[in-house]
């Protein structure tokens, strides 16, 4: 067994899950979605990407794309977040969540994409 490999996996599938369980709940309710669960979707996703950097394969730069975009999703949300709680008077309204949390979703999708071609991947290895 890899240990780089098990790593690689294992950051890939705890960004999905990680992000599902800020996804998950009412779109407009802030009660729903935490900012702490916000940042460390985005941290794991970083860390997801880096691990990505190494692969020079076809499949290795899609699955880096998909990280790429997954990223752009949540620091777009996490910008929105930070304006409307710190720069703006209106503060956390539930259309404001609301664009915050389509935001991760589609980062989410983003995520589904990695771990579908991740699987593929290894079905494909040949040994």
């Amino acid at each position: 067994m890899n240990p780089e490999k098990v790593a690689f996996g294992f950051f890939i599938v705890l960004a999905l899950t990680l992000n599902f369980g800020f996804f998950v709940g009412e779109i407009d309710n802030p009660d729903h979605h935490h900012a702490w669960e916000l940042f460390f979707v985005v941290v794991v996703n970083m860390i997801a990407t880096v691990l990505k950097f190494g692969d020079r394969t076809q499949m290795g730069a899609v699955l880096l794309a998909t990280s790429l975009v997954a990223m752009l999703q949540l620091l777009a949300a996490s910008l929105v977040w930070t304006i409307a709680v710190h720069a703006t008077e209106t503060g956390m309204t539930p259309s404001v969540m609301a664009s915050i949390v389509s935001l991760s979703g589609g980062a989410m999708i983003a995520n589904v994409v990695s771990v579908v071609l991740l699987v593929i991947e290894t079905v494909l290895l040949r040994r």
